[in-house]
């Protein structure tokens, strides 16, 4: 179909330096480590810990442990609805670029990594919650995920996205909280060993809007299984540096956000259930407040509500009806 919209992409470093734009969604990982006293401190700390993962999985030809570092650039994608000139702060995710500090070349690492949407804040902030909340026993709104699963599949497949970008993205999160997951005997040499859960989560059914596909794998050294979100094939489609920029960057993130998992001091088992109130294990230096986080998703909600879901109302509706996947 038609491309519609109009979609502007800017790309901001993220160093020791990097201070969130006004229009950054501020319970972005990158975003909340860049905010408060310690702020230069958190980013440092954070920036350390992803060169030491990449050097530790990158070991090959690499005897001391230094031979590469990760530079993140924060990819903000600006969307023109209307073709009025407004845009509205539609996606930002994380590029990862690789320096090899023996060969002097860049190599370009993976898009994606970190996923941040406004949207995806309304659908789970505001509209879930209000579907909710008279409600006995949960469910969720009929048509809940569409447009975003369609205007992200629309950005991926737009011209914008192709001129900047040579492969699909791959977003790494956490793994859910109220599903078990079992090991089984599938190991990649990066990726590390593969975990499937007991059933789908709504995350995984939102994602699958997107166009992506969900595997869950546990890397050497590392405690818990991530959850890799991809297009086409997430074990053939990307080299192992590739793959090690997204671990090593999105691994420590999780260490800072979700400790008790991604922190422990045991290493998932067999049959595995993650558990945010698990107390053994090991906090990082670096300041980050959730209960924060949990309050602004909502505030970040109703900010999409009132600038984008409301006064776009009938062209997204006419939009998404039309949308051939």
């Amino acid at each position: 179909m038609k491309q519609e919209f109009t979609f502007t992409i800017k790309s901001v470093r993220f160093d020791e330096n990097y201070r969130p734009a006004d229009s950054t969604r501020l319970t972005t990982n990158f975003a909340n480590l860049a905010r408060g006293e310690r702020r230069q401190e958190n980013l440092k700390n954070a920036l350390r810990m992803i060169d030491n993962r990449f050097n530790a999985m990158a070991y090959w030809d690499n005897p001391n442990g230094d031979r590469y570092s990760v530079e993140l650039d924060i990819i903000s994608v600006d969307m023109d609805v209307a073709g009025n000139g407004e845009a509205f702060p539609s996606i930002e995710v994380l590029q990862t670029t690789i320096v090899d500090h023996v060969t002097g070349k860049r190599i370009d690492g993976l898009v994606g990594n970190n996923f941040s949407s406004y949207v995806r804040d309304y659908d789970f902030s505001v509209s879930l919650l209000e579907h909710n909340r008279d409600r006995n026993g949960f469910s969720v709104p009929e048509g809940f995920g569409d447009l975003h699963g369609k205007l992200f599949r629309c950005f991926v497949n737009s011209d914008t996205y192709k001129q900047h970008f040579h492969k699909l993205p791959v977003i790494c999160l956490s793994v859910s909280d109220n599903k078990i997951y079992h090991r089984t005997e599938n190991v990649h040499p990066v990726l590390g060993v593969e975990y499937v859960p007991n059933e789908s989560s709504l995350t995984e059914q939102y994602f699958q809007k997107m166009g992506m596909q969900v595997r869950y794998f546990m890397p050497a050294a590392s405690v818990a299984p991530l959850a890799f979100y991809f297009y086409g094939d997430l074990l053939t489609d990307y080299t192992n540096l590739e793959l090690i920029s997204t671990i090593s960057t999105m691994e420590t993130f999780q260490k800072i956000y979700r400790p008790e998992i991604y922190n422990a001091n045991s290493c998932a088992g067999n049959y595995y259930q993650p558990n945010l109130k698990h107390q053994d294990h090991s906090v990082t230096r670096i300041v980050y407040d959730r209960e924060e986080r949990s309050r602004l998703a909502v505030k970040q909600g109703k900010f999409a509500e009132e600038h984008f879901i409301k006064p776009y109302g009938r062209i997204l509706e006419q939009w998404s009806a039309d949308y051939v996947i």
